[in-house]
């Protein structure tokens, strides 16, 4: 299977750098801000956002000081919306660790996240690069847009595939997209150039978030309870499918469960066999193969170099992955 490690070969010196800068551009006057700031950056991701924006700068130019510049306002504001949610959702653990709110509590939490936000639009203004502030600005609008478009559409459970996937080009999608589009633009590219990686990104981006849905049905363990999702009401892609290949009555009864008794850990697990038992899973599967494909055949129009295996790589690693 497939590695990070691997991936970033490539652009594994870029990267190195771009932790450094990223740190820098974090940092403050303020003891509390820096504290908070520096146990965020222990506990940091993957990176995969960042090597987004590399690869995507190598394939269509070349990686300049606005390349790294582009990773770090990517970096900064995806950083924000996580402290953001964490809030929204009263989550207090993130990726095995406490969350920022569960340590310094909301107050401490929405100021360090608009810190965050403000640190990656003076960054941008700073070095006059208003074009990748767009490209990221109109990220920020789409996920905030995605995420409450969920809301709505949780309280009545009346979520059908095309509602479903316009969440998730908002809420997941169009950060992904984003990434790409500023490696572009960062590398000089046309805007016809631009437009492509940023719908590369999308077709990705959604791919990601099917791969996410599936584990909360037990494909793979990722550290978090089966039927998760089931218990805070989201309506994810397998459930969506398995419930439109189901008779009315059925269907009532399992949106009664979901709606209902989604603390109750026996009727969770009754939601989950039925996706399981009623193809779900597969159909669901071949719809985040079908967007992967899609953003294959957009990559095949760009000559090959080793950031095009690499952006080939990360995509095969999103559906591929184990966590």
């Amino acid at each position: 299977m497939l590695t990070l490690d691997v991936i970033q070969e490539p652009i594994a010196e870029h990267l190195k750098r771009f932790e450094k800068t990223f740190k820098a551009s974090m940092q403050s006057s303020v003891p509390l801000l820096d504290r908070v700031t520096q146990y965020i950056l222990k506990r940091k991701g993957k990176q995969m956002r960042p090597m987004f924006v590399f690869l995507s700068a190598g394939l269509t130019g070349d990686i300049t000081e606005s390349t790294y510049r582009g990773a770090s306002l990517v970096e900064l504001l995806h950083t924000a919306s996580l402290v953001h949610d964490d809030v929204v959702d009263n989550a207090y653990e993130r990726r095995g660790f406490f969350s920022v709110n569960a340590l310094w509590k909301n107050k401490v939490a929405v100021l360090v996240g608009d810190f965050l936000l403000s640190k990656g639009m003076s960054l941008s203004v700073k070095h006059d690069e208003l074009n990748l502030l767009k490209i990221m600005s109109d990220a920020v609008e789409e996920m905030s847009e995605g995420e409450l478009l969920q809301i709505e559409k949780a309280r009545k459970l009346d979520i059908k595939e095309p509602i479903y996937f316009e969440i998730i080009r908002k809420k997941t999608a169009s950060l992904i997209a984003s990434c790409c589009a500023c490696g572009a633009s960062s590398a000089g590219a046309s805007e016809e150039t631009i437009n492509r990686l940023h719908l590369f990104g999308e077709k990705v981006g959604i791919a990601f978030q099917i791969k996410d849905d599936l584990f909360d049905f037990g494909v793979d363990d990722v550290g978090k309870p089966v039927g998760n999702d089931v218990k805070e009401k989201k309506m994810t892609l397998p459930l969506i499918l398995a419930l439109q290949e189901t008779d009315q009555k059925e269907k009532r009864r399992i949106i009664n469960l979901v709606k209902n008794h989604n603390e109750d850990r026996a009727k969770i697990a009754e939601v989950v066999e039925f996706v399981r038992s009623s193809n779900g899973l597969e159909m669901a599967t071949e719809r985040m193969l079908q967007y992967q494909k899609e953003a294959f055949d957009i990559l095949a129009e760009f000559p090959d170099s080793v950031y095009k295996t690499g952006l080939e790589q990360l995509v095969r690693y999103t559906t591929e992955r184990s966590k």
